[in-house]
């Protein structure tokens, strides 16, 4: 919902949460909005009033919306504030006819077809069952209207003063209340339980596949593909099965993400390939790059172009450079890897010394030999060599080749004397008596 009224680009936002209110609060980090705690006692009027207060001189109108519809549109959102300022209107508000309105707040309508009220489940009756108009729960009031019925029924002795009211109260009196219809009654599902929940995000995987085909993109097997609502996929990208694409994602044109593969809060440039069985997560991978298969890319990744990570490959605050190739089996934390650069299978950035966290850099074009462990803070320079098996501690210089493997020892016959000397020894061990 948060994000949904972001592209609004409204002049403040106030979440007023009820029951659990911490998550909520945690997952607000980062958004400009202002948070404020709910009186237990008080119903959806004493909530909004209080969030009214911190809007005091609003000249646009004021949004008022259930946290709990996930399936709402943006362009749903925009007709009824479209409505109510091109109707002048006190309030418009969402309505919708659900297969069942059982239960639900049904919108009353005078013998003229205006809007007299909204009923409250007990007072709907019989009436509410069937294919009923109810009220969704999304309203844009101008300010003074709201305060106004606010004010109104707080003096009427009714300090639980809902929305509702706050409706019957600008209808009666002023008449100049409408109700949008929503095209589509699944907008204003509202989510009560896990159910709920489960059917609401096949519709918007639904949704989110459509969009990416209507965008050009090719989604092989759209029944096992998911996508997220702030995903962007450009033209030509290509989607293969059991893939999930999640958070502010951006697949650019031409980008190709194989089976079993996630990438979360991340942007994928031009002509970038995803093998399968991949994590990317809060990554930026340069065009024409190739990831996987079985890669994980950590938050803070950076590769720029033409860059290869390979099988078994883990970066985190990483920055590789151009032409960067790390293909096996590796470890790159904390660390930057210049153009060029080459990195053996098994390399190991040991970034973290028990309590803190160092950087590695290792320069343009050098070369990293396999199995070998970078101890941070260290630096290899540009052109350098590190013998497979080193273990790095002090920096090295560019164009050098850095060693720590112990020397070879070959024993020449060793093999034959060590199978003459296994014989003899069995040859020597008492026979088991034959039954």
């Amino acid at each position: 919902m948060l994000a949904l009224v972001e592209k609004l680009s409204p002049a403040k936002t106030v979440v007023v949460p009820g029951a659990g209110r911490r998550p909520i609060e945690e997952a607000l980090t980062g958004h400009p909005v202002t948070v404020l705690a709910q009186d237990p006692a008080a119903a959806a009027g004493g909530a909004v009033r209080r969030a009214l207060d911190r809007v005091a001189g609003a000249k646009g109108p004021v949004l008022v919306l259930s946290g709990g519809l996930p399936l709402l549109r943006i362009e749903t959102l925009r007709s009824v504030i479209e409505r109510q300022r091109r109707g002048s209107l006190d309030l418009a508000f969402l309505s919708f006819r659900p297969p069942d309105a059982a239960g639900l707040p049904r919108v009353a309508r005078d013998g003229s077809g205006r809007v007299s009220g909204i009923l409250a489940v007990k007072r709907a009756g019989k009436g509410a069952e069937g294919t009923a108009e109810a009220d969704a729960g999304v309203y844009c009031f101008t300010a003074p209207a709201l305060r106004r019925a606010l004010d109104r029924a707080r003096g009427a002795g009714s300090p639980r003063a809902d929305l509702a009211q706050a409706v019957g109260f600008l209808a009666a009196r002023y008449g100049k209340v409408e109700a949008v219809e929503a095209a589509d009654w699944r907008e204003a599902w509202s989510i009560r339980t896990r159910r709920d929940l489960a059917g609401a995000e096949e519709i918007a995987r639904r949704r989110a596949v459509e969009r990416a085909l209507d965008a050009g993109a090719t989604i092989v097997d759209p029944g096992t593909t998911r996508i997220g609502p702030l995903v962007e996929v450009e033209p030509d990208v290509v989607v293969h099965p059991f893939v999930s694409l999640e958070g502010r994602t951006v697949l650019r044109e031409g980008c190709e993400i194989h089976s079993f593969s996630r990438v979360a809060d991340s942007v994928l440039e031009p002509g970038v390939v995803v093998g399968p069985h991949c994590d990317v997560d809060g990554a930026v991978i340069g065009a024409r790059s190739r990831v996987g298969p079985f890669a994980r890319l950590r938050p803070g990744t950076v590769l720029e172009e033409d860059v290869r990570v390979g099988n078994f490959v883990e970066t985190k605050e990483a920055v590789l450079r151009r032409g960067v190739k790390a293909l096996h089996l590796s470890y790159l934390g904390d660390a930057e890897v210049g153009a060029g650069a080459n990195i053996g299978a098994g390399v190991i950035t040991c970034n973290y010394d028990g309590e803190k966290k160092h950087r590695t850099a290792i320069g343009r074009g050098a070369f990293i030999g396999s199995d070998s462990q970078l101890v941070a803070p260290v630096t290899v320079g540009d052109g350098a060599y590190v013998g497979a098996g080193s273990t790095i501690t002090d920096d090295v210089p560019a164009g050098a080749l850095a060693l720590t493997r112990a020397p070879q020892n070959v024993i020449a016959g060793w093999a034959a004397r060590r199978r003459k000397k296994r014989t003899g020894r069995h040859a020597s061990l008492p026979q088991a008596p034959r039954s």
